[in-house]
């Protein structure tokens, strides 16, 4: 009996050591990473209230998961330590061993989180995880979190094309110009049919010149167009209504003009040759890929289209070349080469949004969404899928989508228009230029026509009377008499 004391005692002893520990490599241990300060995070506190204790797999991608000091913080941790507030549950957060997300290994088994969790190394998987049928089949997942599609993400000076030498056309489709050709041609024929008409604006037909030809109601009409007051000005009533109506046509077809001309040269995403998966598959200057092993490429191998089939069989061929290992990998490589990169437009909205060079595709195809990944067996699945039912209700998702995805490319918007380029108005400049033409032919013309009348009378050559009266017109004459007198006198 006095033996067995001691002994005891020592056992004990022991076991509590071992116990404290365990607990001490646990806090210890480099791969597990103490949840942010705004979580239930594990500690004294938290145990002394026996709340359970989930462990929580994750990876690192910005904004969702980042490293800040000795602590996480990004989208899925302010959710995750919204969902404990919610549900009384404490965590421990540890990023995946082989950063990947989850997918089939080459020997039948699950990589990444989802391997994580069939191996009941972690309990949930609160992650930028796309929801697919492969994995619902070995895993459970909530409600999603967040609703997401696949783009194409690309650098703006790569797909950018030359502006057009008749861009100022641009606001405008071609067949709103001819519309617009066509109602200027009815409302000259309206307004001279009218003025022949109506007796206020013609009172004696057979005495009086009628200012309203039908070359002056070209000319009015085209005045209404720049807004400019012509003459002849109208005195009967119903021309007055013609052309008050031509006149409130003009403003509004004007103030649209303008504002879709600001729209598309301050905007320039009429510039982008790339604007669906078929033009990235149609053109040769870029390279485009997707992350390895990720939901996106499997997406594309199962897809039953032909364009996502010519998608998938390009980046097979070339997949030690164009497929990449991590997200902020990808971006970089869009920043720094001629590469497209095919992956979730959620987060490709991000990218945009801090990269002010970098732009999505329009086009987003195979709407799909984040989830949060558990056990099949997990007691947890339906509890969490309720929280996040209930914090989208109350609008918390929406704040920390905004709280997160903030551009800082708004701020420096006006930096990034910089002044408007020759090309854009090279159309408007032509048009100049063949206008002063016409008018110096139409001029010389004119001079051509009032020299061969004073030819006639004078019985002079048409070429010398033409020349002298360009000499006079140019005061070329005046000059060379002084010439003319020395020389005469020189000669006496």
């Amino acid at each position: 009996m006095d033996r067995g004391l001691p002994f005891t005692i020592c056992v004990v002893t022991a076991l509590l050591l071992l116990r404290e520990s365990s607990q001490a490599g646990e806090e210890d241990d480099p791969e597990r990473l103490a949840a942010p300060t705004s979580g239930l995070g594990i500690d004294s506190r938290g145990q002394a209230e026996g709340l359970p204790i989930l462990t929580v797999t994750t990876i690192l991608e910005d904004p969702y998961v980042m490293v800040r000091g000795a602590e996480l913080e990004g989208y899925c941790m302010d959710l995750l330590g919204a969902l404990a507030e919610m549900l009384r549950f404490q965590y421990r957060v540890k990023v995946v061993g082989d950063g990947q997300y989850g997918a089939v290994s080459a020997g039948g088994n699950w990589t990444g989180m989802i391997g994580e969790i069939l191996r009941r190394e972690a309990d949930i998987a609160v992650a930028p995880l796309t929801v697919t049928s492969a994995r619902e089949e070995v895993v459970s997942f909530t409600t999603p979190f967040l609703q997401t599609g696949i783009g194409i993400l690309l650098r703006k000076d790569t797909v950018s094309q030359e502006m057009s030498f008749f861009h100022f056309l641009s606001p405008f489709s071609k067949e709103t110009w001819t519309a617009l050709l066509f109602a200027y041609l009815v409302t000259c024929c309206c307004l001279f049919l009218v003025a022949r008409l109506s007796p206020c604006e013609w009172n004696e037909p057979k005495n009086e010149e009628n200012h309203f030809t039908f070359l002056n109601s070209l000319w009015f009409a085209a005045g209404a167009l720049a807004l400019q007051g012509v003459t002849p000005r109208p005195q009967a009533l119903s021309v007055r209504v013609v052309a008050v109506v031509w006149w409130l046509f003009t403003l509004a077809l004007l103030a649209a003009y303008i504002a879709n001309f600001t729209a598309l040269l301050s905007s320039g995403s009429e510039q982008l040759p790339i604007q669906t998966f078929e033009d990235l598959v149609k053109q040769r200057n870029l390279e485009f890929g997707t992350l390895e092993g990720s939901s996106t490429f499997y997406f594309f191998k199962n897809s039953k289209n032909p364009t996502h089939q010519m998608i998938y069989e390009y980046m097979e061929k070339r997949r030690e070349h164009v497929l990449v290992k991590t997200y902020q990998e990808a971006v970089q490589r869009v920043m720094d080469s001629n590469y497209a990169f095919i992956g979730e437009s959620i987060s490709q909205d991000l990218a945009a949004a801090r990269h002010c060079n970098l732009i999505r595709a329009p086009e987003v195809i195979g709407a799909r969404g984040f989830g949060i990944a558990t056990a099949q067996t997990s007691p947890w699945t339906k509890p969490l899928s309720i929280a996040v039912l209930k914090l989208r209700e109350l609008g918390d998702l929406d704040y920390l989508r905004n709280k997160w995805w903030e551009s800082s490319c708004l701020r420096h918007s006006r930096d990034r228009w910089g002044p408007l380029e020759l090309p854009a108005l090279g159309g408007l400049f032509l048009a100049l230029g063949v206008g002063l033409a016409l008018g110096v032919l139409a001029a010389l013309a004119e001079l051509s026509n009032s020299s061969r009348l004073t030819a006639g009378h004078a019985k002079k050559s048409c070429c010398s009377v033409f020349v002298e009266e360009i000499c006079t017109r140019l005061r070329i004459k005046e000059k060379a008499r002084p010439s003319q007198e020395s020389s005469g006198k020189a000669n006496a």
